[in-house]
């Protein structure tokens, strides 16, 4: 029977488990370790909290956590509480899972400026991860940036676009949802280095902007390409830009009928984070121009009023002692999920922040596959129960699944009228939950 060891309980660890389960049935003892009490990763602290038919995805997870073959084993820091090391020494195989949960730095000086805030701490604080829900973004100005042209930095500047009765549904915590409620902000400014024809949006979410209560999408038709220079373009992005072709047309007598505007700004390459005895006021902005797909500065700068910057320019791994690390890269150094023997990483830990939740399916399987390969299918390790015993010695205070299950129904009593549960938002109270 191998023991396998999965490092991260998002998507990428269940789906990875999931392939497991189909490898070798009954015949295998998994274990997903999480630094948290609670399961999921991406699906409960990524995914936009208006984005519940994504989230929905955690149910199939469910049917592979509850299975006999695996263990949730929440509440431990592998790196802290337990070692690489020794984990190698208990189970067969070391899957590390842990996604990209670090902001890639926002290299500009003023960046250390107050209310200039990483995508991963913004949505973080929005959707009630313990690290994140003591952030307090101050929303009392007008004028919010948002630097990236991603699917992340649609999400922010939809959040914060919202009211109050718009986020019915949601699972948005209440902290965030009161902040919001009295946010002053007026104008959102989604800024992007390159242009129309380089952003990595997708058209359902761009499409969301035009059903916005409060706001309203500006795009400036001097932006946009020749609708000619379109047809070159793949399906998807095809789509995109004529939604952004869509926004472009919209009259401004109805832009004048909305409270607040989302206004996307191209071939615009920040340079500098302008602040107010260490408070940001503006961004320093510099036209640039395309050639062969790349941002070339023009030397025109302008600024952009600033009273909140959120930075969603991409995500790093965290290090792990002991693992080898690509710094450049930020992720773990592997050559097709292999970094050392008996150890392998899936998912963003393995290929960067990149692709979509459903992309994680097909590399936990081909991981398992290159496992199978490497280790077969006998086992002279202890596995879960060496785990076991080595927790008790410590005194580690595991989360086992039926656990989260409590923490789960706890949260879904405290729900809001509308809201489909109410997130714990520190882990002693996810611990107290399971005591009940």
């Amino acid at each position: 029977m191998p023991h396998i060891a999965i490092i991260g309980s998002g998507p990428a660890g269940y789906y990875t488990a999931e392939a497991a389960q189909n490898k070798w049935g009954e015949d295998a003892h998994i274990d997903v370790f999480d630094r948290l009490p609670v399961p999921y990763g991406l699906i409960r602290a990524g995914v936009a909290p208006d984005h519940q038919s994504i989230k929905a995805v955690s149910r199939r997870y469910e049917k592979t956590a509850l299975t006999d073959t695996v263990r949730f084993i929440g509440n431990i820091s592998v790196g802290t509480d337990v070692s690489i090391g020794e984990l190698h020494e208990l189970y067969d195989a070391l899957i590390l899972a842990t996604g990209a949960p670090n902001d890639r730095p926002l290299d500009l000086p003023g960046a250390d400026c107050d209310n200039v805030i990483g995508s991963a701490a913004m949505v973080g604080w929005y959707n009630g991860h313990p690290e994140f829900a003591e952030l307090d973004p101050d929303l009392s100005g007008r004028n919010a940036v948002v630097i990236g042209m991603g699917n992340v930095a649609l999400d922010v500047a939809r959040i914060l676009s919202k009211g109050p009765t718009e986020f019915e549904g949601s699972d948005i915590v209440a902290h965030a949802l009161a902040a919001l409620a009295d946010s002053s902000i007026e104008t959102v400014t989604i800024l992007g280095r390159r242009g129309p024809h380089q952003i990595m949006m997708t058209p359902k979410e761009l499409g969301e902007l035009m059903h916005l209560e409060q706001a309203i999408p500006k795009v400036d038709k001097r932006d946009l390409p020749p609708e000619d220079d379109d047809a070159i373009l793949e399906p998807g992005l095809r789509k995109s830009v004529n939604q952004l072709r869509s926004f472009a047309a919209i009259p401004e007598s109805i832009h004048g009928e909305k409270l607040r505007a989302i206004e996307f700004d191209f071939f615009a390459s920040p340079k500098a984070i302008v602040g107010s005895d260490g408070v940001a006021t503006a961004v320093e902005v510099e036209r640039t121009r395309i050639e062969a797909g790349r941002a070339i500065g023009t030397g025109e700068n302008y600024t952009i009023p600033a009273d909140l910057v959120v930075s969603c320019i991409g995500y790093r791994t965290s290090p792990i002692d002991g693992v080898p690390y690509d710094a450049r890269a930020g992720k773990f150094a592997n050559s097709d999920g292999r970094i050392l023997p008996g150890l392998y990483c899936v998912g963003w830990a393995r290929r960067g922040p990149s692709g979509t939740i459903g992309t994680n399916k097909p590399d936990g399987y081909d991981v398992i596959d290159r496992v199978v390969e490497d280790i077969g299918s006998a086992s002279r390790k202890q596995g879960g129960a060496g785990f076991d015993t080595l927790a008790a010695e410590r005194n580690l205070e595991v989360v086992r699944f039926s656990d989260w299950k409590k923490i789960e129904d706890a949260e879904l009593a405290a729900a809001r009228d509308g809201a489909p549960r109410e997130k714990f938002v520190d882990i002693e109270r996810m611990i107290a939950a399971t005591k009940d």
